[in-house]
């Protein structure tokens, strides 16, 4: 059974892993901030072309939904993408209507943003090697439900 000391040093260990994470999101929102101020884009076009990049070819709608944005403004954003020669529109072969359009990341334009990103990841190398295997995959795995967390709360948030 567990004591009220206990407790007490579970909820103020949860309560540092949450500012934690708060002060890892603010590192990773600064970072990309640099990284789409060398490449002459909004953090909002860094953030949809990683989604891209990561689940496309999308419908303009559907990166919008992933995004949490509306069409207009999604509109506006594969402008800029598309212009800096990031991404291409394409008809979807596989869509029923014959405009659908899919979204496409240019995969040789990534190897700019894997250069930006060369220190973060030559960083993170360097402390994962601190780590265990096992270490790593209970890390990853805290990690995967963190973000899933943080999903269904922005679905919650998006839906009320």
């Amino acid at each position: 059974m567990s004591s009220p000391s206990d407790a007490a040093r579970r909820r103020r260990a949860t309560v540092a892993l949450k500012a934690s994470l708060r002060e890892l999101r603010n590192q990773l929102s600064l970072l990309n901030h640099q990284v789409s101020a060398h490449v002459a884009l909004k953090d909002v076009d860094l953030d949809c072309l990683e989604l891209i990049g990561r689940h496309g070819p999308l419908s303009p709608s559907a990166l919008a939904r992933r995004a949490g944005l509306h069409p207009a403004t999604m509109t506006g954003i594969l402008d800029r993408l598309q212009k800096g020669g990031w991404i291409v529109r394409e008809r979807d072969p596989e869509a029923a209507d014959r405009r659908a359009v899919a979204v496409r990341a240019v995969p040789g334009r990534t190897a700019e943003l894997f250069r930006l990103y060369q220190g973060m990841n030559a960083k993170l190398d360097e402390l994962c090697a601190d780590y265990s295997e096992e270490e790593l995959a209970l890390i990853a795995g805290f990690l995967r439900r963190a973000t899933s967390a943080g999903d269904a709360a922005t679905g919650d948030l998006a839906n009320s």
